[in-house]
């Protein structure tokens, strides 16, 4: 072993170290209870909803996740627009079979295009809120599940003062095979306890795909979905420009399931890739940054170019000490079904593999369509 080697695997270590600390205060951020109670739920009026989910083509649990929407224990009316950019879309077969199956609920189905638009989801968007009868918007991905209060707990948290928007944080719900498992493994024991400790430092205050909702005129004042139009990261440009207004984002003490229904490493790696360069572009400072976020592989780097020294093998010990620490933290927190242990060593390898390979490249593939980023956050179609 060279002197360069080892000063290099020396290097490694340290950093691993760093993150291992960095990793245990996410841990104890993530079993942290909030200071002051969740917002209530006894609200002086039950304000009328409308609720804007966005479809494309069809996803393993759709179906559930779509209706676990209708079973809301909610007193005030709710309406759900269902949005796709095309009727030859397999998902309005389900969305039709919702009508039917919920004959009380109002349920309205939107289909059309825009071929301007560059993001599609916003294309969406902007011509389902043509159709929202209320004046608190709640805009929801497919892929997400939620339970029966969802909507009190999020107009609840509306009322709050100076809220201009509503955001939840999420966990994952795995559906079977093992991709899925560690795509729900990113979710629970990166994604939730980054963000988490994120806050609590009062580092971020974000949007989720998984839930933003705000009152119609908040959006207005933004400029509509249309100000969205071209922008790689939506939900993260609506909650700046909402907190750009002056108004707080708040973000409750409780979660929604993210489905995730990946049924192949390439599906899984297109996925998180699109995530990482999107990080990337908002903040490229802070995501060179989260390079402390992974002990586990940079104590296999040490590992790997000092060879099994004291430091080195000290480092791996510590390192997978803390992620299990996480794991348990969060598998605790979030009752969660994708704490396998035996693919942690895996899942961190492939983390930290994505978080270099999107450095690379200025392409993201989404919805069957190749986008090239730019630096300014919007997109160019490929």
């Amino acid at each position: 072993m060279t002197g360069i080697q080892e000063s290099i695997g020396s290097g490694f270590a340290l950093l691993s170290f760093v993150a291992t600390g960095f990793t245990v205060a996410a841990a104890v951020a993530v079993g942290a209870s909030a200071k002051h109670s969740p917002p209530g739920l006894q609200r002086r009026r039950a304000v009328p909803v409308t609720i804007l989910k966005p479809l494309h083509l069809l996803e393993p649990g759709l179906e559930e996740n779509l209706r676990s929407f209708l079973r809301q224990d909610y007193e005030g009316p709710i309406q759900i627009v269902f949005g796709a950019s095309s009727q030859a879309d397999p998902a309005l077969k389900i969305a039709n079979a919702l009508r039917h199956d919920f004959p009380e609920a109002d349920i309205e189905l939107v289909v059309a295009s825009d071929p301007i638009v560059r993001n599609p989801k916003v294309a969406n968007l902007i011509n389902m809120v043509a159709h929202a009868k209320h004046e608190v918007l709640v805009v929801s991905d497919s892929d997400i599940r939620v339970r029966r209060d969802y909507v009190r707990r999020i107009v609840a948290a509306l009322d709050e003062r100076q809220v201009g928007a509503v955001s939840l944080l999420y966990s994952g719900t795995p559906l079977g095979n093992i991709w899925s498992k560690l795509a729900a493994m990113n979710i629970d024991c990166h994604f939730f306890p980054n963000a988490r400790l994120g806050i609590a430092l009062g580092l971020a205050s974000p949007c989720f795909g998984s839930t933003i909702a705000l009152p119609r005129q908040t959006l207005e004042e933004i400029g509509g979905f249309e100000s969205l139009s071209n922008v790689l990261a939506d939900d993260y440009e609506l909650g700046r420009a909402v907190r750009a207004r002056g108004y707080r984002v708040a973000i409750p003490e409780y979660t929604v399931e993210h489905v995730c229904s990946e049924t192949n490493a390439l599906a899984l790696f297109r996925q998180e890739l699109r995530w990482a360069k999107t990080n990337l572009l908002l903040a490229r400072i802070g995501y060179i940054g989260s390079v402390v976020t992974y002990p586990l592989p940079l104590a296999l780097l040490a590992v790997l170019f000092q060879g099994l020294t004291a430091l080195s093998l000290s480092a791996f010990a510590w390192a997978l000490a803390s992620r299990v620490f996480l794991l348990f933290k969060s598998g605790r927190r979030l009752g969660s079904r994708s704490g396998y242990i035996w693919l942690l060593p895996l899942r961190d390898v492939l983390s930290f593999f994505v978080y270099l390979a999107s450095f690379f490249g200025k392409t993201v593939d989404w919805r069957g369509h190749r986008f090239a980023t730019r630096a300014d956050g919007e997109l160019a179609p490929v």
